[in-house]
């Protein structure tokens, strides 16, 4: 192992299964086993090996276990500093609008050097095992499926081409550079390097506001290039360089990894169907990555292949095989479980800094003849992904329609992560030049992290590639929801059951105020809408609502369940309310463009696409009365003004009841929407 200042073995536990095998055999009772860490002498061989090396040692009896609860500590206080770290830095960048992930690394890298942080190694079982199949499995249930297929022709190239593509490209270019590296050695470094990272692509592409489409691109292609990049290093490590053997390895592996994930996805959701309980199927949700990943790993399937499968159908039959509350207990598990990993997978790359140096200042090579191999691979691995980009636009994608912007946008989102340095840690121990090729992958992830995770934002801008407007979301967030009003007020018409609370009366009701916060949340004006004044005075009296409760708490009258019970609705109240207004915040001042989605609305075919208001800038009929309107409308055919569904009078309403004009456009500053009264359709 290598020297270390204070480091924890990252393999415990596979160092505590072998323990439990030999106690077995030895006949030690498993009440007598324990572990303790040891105080070792530094290696000569390192340079800065100056502080102590921390290592676990087995202990026959518990008598001999010594420090055992004090090492405990010492670990526990270490991963709360791990976190708190995390949060802080998080939360910094969030306030001063800084990238966390280039943040993290960037401390990360200090810290290694602080003489009081102690030295950590990520094995690559911990990184495989323990943190990817989680992290994967929560990017595949946010992916959309839908989606994903529409895109599938470029994911493919880039997940298996481009990572083939550039094993290749850098095996050479390696090979070059270090001339006594065995061909086996410099394509396992090719490999190493070649997938990008899912965590980094979520992370940054969703942070600069990226067009969907690129993102689902970036996703799927970082979804699924690790199963590829890990079957052509595992081929690499076993000196088998033939196209026909990969090819072979890679079939086996993925299709073997698709019959897992299929698999897991059919126990999982026959389970699913008979659990209503919510923290069981929570608890299911925490299982199924690591089933599908040990499964596949057990019969050389790809792990990989088997989590991402699984999450994609799970994610996409969410809604029939889950309950309301699991889906959204299990939204906001794995929302902290993944903000938790990601944020901490970013720090622990930048951690491996001090000790990946320093193997190399120890070692045979010039660290400037070093430094230059590394920058070379850098740049190699960024020109080999820019070349197989553009080419394949043109000859394999066969996507005339894709604006040039969009491609340099894909071509240079290629930030690797914490799966290179893993996979590094695979290369044998006595293979040449090993410490140089553990700081190529670090240079690599670290360097395609800080140019490229910089740079895009600024890239981005130039080309200007339009991000998703907040207010096309919110246009066909309005009439999706209007869709859905219908298809339930359509069932509820279908029941024939007398009604005499006039309880479908209500239900209408309640649908059209769901309506209303949508509709209101398209307008550009600064006044306040009456969903606004709603949500303002609900949530002064939940404030004094809660306190009453927490009162009748205090003086221990009522049952600590029914108290809970009623701060929980109150909780849900005001969750919704607070859901609303940060999306009105969001769209306050933006613009949205017209939608074309006329669909099959000959009215809106039909229907200029504006035309000269009566009275701009006003509804005659509330100014009439003396009220005040919320947004205007202006109709299409006469070029009436009138207020909409959420002021008090619906004048625009009333005015197609009088005259029969089907449709109105939104005559509120920035917005170019139109709304069909007839088909209930927006375009």
């Amino acid at each position: 192992m290598l020297a270390s200042d204070r480091m924890i073995s990252a393999d415990l536990v596979l160092q505590r299964a072998a323990a439990r095998r030999l106690a077995d055999r030895s006949g030690t009772s498993r009440s007598a086993r324990r572990y303790r860490l040891e105080l070792g002498p530094a290696l000569p061989q390192r340079a800065f090996a100056s502080r102590p090396v921390w290592t676990w040692r087995y202990c026959e009896s518990a008598a001999d276990a010594g420090p055992y609860e004090d090492v405990r500590v010492d670990i526990a206080l270490k991963l709360v500093a791990l976190a708190t770290t995390v949060l802080t830095v998080t939360g910094l960048c969030r306030r001063f609008n800084l990238a966390p992930p280039l943040v993290l690394i960037a401390v990360g890298i200090v810290a290694s050097y602080l003489s009081f942080v102690p030295e950590v190694q990520l094995p690559a079982e911990v990184v495989l095992v323990g943190l990817l199949p989680p992290l994967l499995y929560s990017s595949a249930l946010n992916t959309s499926l839908v989606e994903f297929k529409a895109n599938r022709r470029p994911i493919l190239m880039l997940s298996v081409g481009l990572v083939v593509f550039t094993t290749l490209g850098i095996g050479v270019l390696v090979h070059l550079l270090l001339p006594t590296l065995p061909w086996w050695a410099a394509f396992a470094t090719g490999a190493v390097v070649a997938p990008p990272d899912a965590v980094a692509a979520s992370a940054i592409g969703r942070r600069i506001g990226l067009p969907r489409s690129i993102v689902t691109v970036l996703e799927g292609e970082s979804l699924f290039n690790d199963a590829t990049a890990l079957v052509a290093l595992r081929t690499a490590l076993a000196a088998t360089i033939s196209v026909a053997a990969v090819g072979l390895d890679f079939l086996i592996a993925a299709g073997g990894g698709i019959v897992v994930g299929l698999a897991v996805t059919f126990v999982v959701a026959r389970v699913r169907r008979r659990l209503t309980d919510p923290l069981l199927d929570s608890g299911l949700s925490f299982v199924t990555p690591f089933a599908a990943y040990i499964a596949a790993e057990e019969i050389h399937a790809s792990g990989v292949i088997a989590v991402v499968v699984a999450g994609l159908l799970l994610g996409h039959k969410a809604p029939i095989l889950q309950t309301a509350q699991s889906r959204i207990i299990e939204r906001a598990n794995w929302s902290s479980i993944a903000f938790l990993l990601e944020s901490a997978v970013f720090l622990l790359i930048g951690l491996q800094a001090r000790w990946i140096i320093a193997d190399v200042l120890a070692g045979n090579l010039p660290f400037v003849q070093v430094l230059l191999i590394c920058a070379a691979v850098l740049v190699g691995v960024i020109v080999l992904r820019v070349v197989w980009v553009f080419a394949t636009r043109v000859s394999f994608l066969r996507e005339p329609t894709t604006p040039l912007s969009c491609t340099m946008i894909v071509a240079w989102a290629g930030m690797r992560g914490v799966v290179t340095l893993a996979a590094a840690f695979l290369i044998p121990e006595d293979t040449p030049h090993r410490d140089v090729l553990l700081l190529i992958a670090f240079t690599v992830t670290a360097g395609t992290l800080f140019l490229q995770g910089f740079s895009l934002p600024w890239l981005a801008r130039r080309l200007r590639v339009p991000a998703p407007d907040p207010a096309a979301d919110a246009l066909a967030r309005a009439e999706l929801l209007n869709q859905a009003s219908q298809a339930g007020l359509a069932a509820l018409e279908a029941l024939d059951e007398a009604d005499p609370h006039n309880v479908s009366g209500q239900i209408r009701r309640r649908l059209e105020y769901r309506e209303f916060v949508a509709w209101e949340q398209l307008g550009s004006g600064t006044d306040e809408t009456p969903t606004e004044t709603y949500a303002r005075r609900r949530r002064l009296m939940i404030d004094a609502e809660r306190g009453r409760v927490l009162t009748a708490r205090n003086t221990g009258t009522v049952p600590h369940e029914v108290v809970v019970q009623v701060l929980t609705i109150l909780d849900v109240e005001e969750s919704t309310l607070d859901y609303s207004q940060r999306e009105r915040d969001r769209l306050r001042g933006e613009h949205d463009p017209l939608l074309a989605r006329e669909g099959d609305c000959d009215h809106l075919r039909l229907a200029p696409p504006d035309i000269a208001p009566q009275t701009p800038g006003q509804c005659p009929a509330c100014a009439a009365l003396g009220i005040a309107w919320v947004h205007l409308r202006t109709c299409l055919t006469c070029g009436n003004v009138a207020c909409c569904d959420s002021s008090p009078e619906r004048h625009a309403h009333t005015h197609y009841e009088d005259t029969g004009h089907p449709v109105m456009r939104s005559a509120e500053p920035g917005e170019s929407w139109r709304w069909c009264f007839v088909d209930r359709l927006t375009g």
